[in-house]
């Protein structure tokens, strides 16, 4: 696993040991999320939620993202993640939180943060979780009008073209993994 492009181009990053519940997003994946992402905007503030080695966050942040929060529950994914942050010198760009995913986003909504990308990739089937989760964001109104939400999930689950609020505009299959990508439906009143 390694940093695909920007400024850390090339980094090698650690992960923690995979499980049901860590599964790094492969170099592949990732390069074509972030070719189907485009030019990630200088000042764009991230939420990599389910971070496990923040790999992801990482990535936006080497591509220039201003900030990158990284939530994670597990004590081993956080200390992944702050190597790995070290590593690439990425500290200071990032906020490292270990918590529970619903009571994070309740916590970033109740600071008024808004972020231009969240990424949500949960454990495998936790279904339930990843409903949840998206309810949270909704409520919260934790991204910002023009943001997009990423959501890798197992192939075999199958998640609406609209959700809650939210309009699908981009789908991709990865073997056993696919990748969708949401903003706000137009009709949202509040244009924050």
């Amino acid at each position: 696993m390694r940093v695909i492009s920007g400024t850390r181009k090339g980094h090698k990053l650690k992960s923690p040991i995979k499980g049901d519940s860590i599964r790094p997003t492969e170099d592949r994946i990732k390069e074509s999320l972030f070719n189907i992402l485009g030019i990630i905007k200088r000042d764009s503030i991230v939420l990599d939620l389910f971070s496990g080695s923040g790999s992801i966050g990482i990535e936006f942040l080497s591509r220039g993202a201003k900030k990158c929060y990284f939530v994670d529950m597990s004590k081993k994914s956080i200390s992944t993640i702050k190597e790995n942050l070290s590593h690439t010198r990425l500290l200071d760009n990032a906020i490292v939180i270990r918590s529970d995913s619903i009571k994070a986003i309740q916590y970033l909504g109740n600071k008024n943060l808004k972020f231009d990308y969240i990424y949500l990739d949960p454990p495998f089937n936790k279904h339930t979780l990843l409903t949840k989760a998206i309810n949270t964001i909704v409520e919260y109104e934790i991204l910002s009008y023009k943001g997009i939400m990423i959501i890798e999930h197992e192939k075999q689950f199958i998640l609406d073209e609209d959700l809650p609020k939210f309009k699908q505009i981009d789908y991709r299959n990865y073997g056993s993994k696919s990748i969708a990508f949401y903003r706000w439906n137009s009709n949202r009143r509040d244009k924050r």
